[in-house]
């Protein structure tokens, strides 16, 4: 792990991505079954890579509420990577579990998932 960490910023900056050491399971509880929502991207030896569930990531951007977060969900939507109607569901299931992140104030969370998918 120590071997990979090392080698990311000059993975960063030769393929010009954006790379966090976070996942959304760090801002809000895991949503079900985000594992088998989670696409293969690529596999180079034994590393296996995959985007993070995109319903996790969507909730998790619109929770932050950073104006690029937003514009990041709202691709989303649009795309058709994530669907609003199953969005909504998979929020009012983990719901009840917000109080475990006291960062998160559960009512304005849902204000902003009801503006991001109106």
């Amino acid at each position: 792990m120590d071997a990979l960490l090392r080698e990311l910023p000059a993975l960063k900056n030769d393929l010009g991505v954006n790379i966090e050491l976070a996942s959304p399971p760090d801002f809000i509880p895991e949503l079900p079954g985000w594992r088998d929502r989670s696409p293969f991207v690529f596999r180079e030896g034994n590393l296996d890579v995959h985007h993070f569930d995109f319903y996790s990531q969507a909730l998790s951007k619109i929770e932050r509420g950073f104006r690029q977060d937003l514009d990041d969900v709202a691709s989303m939507l649009a795309s058709g990577v994530v669907e609003p109607t199953r969005l909504r569901e998979l929020y009012n299931e983990i719901e009840s579990e917000l109080y475990r992140y006291p960062a998160v104030d559960p009512a304005a969370f849902r204000r902003r998932v009801d503006v991001a998918l109106s």
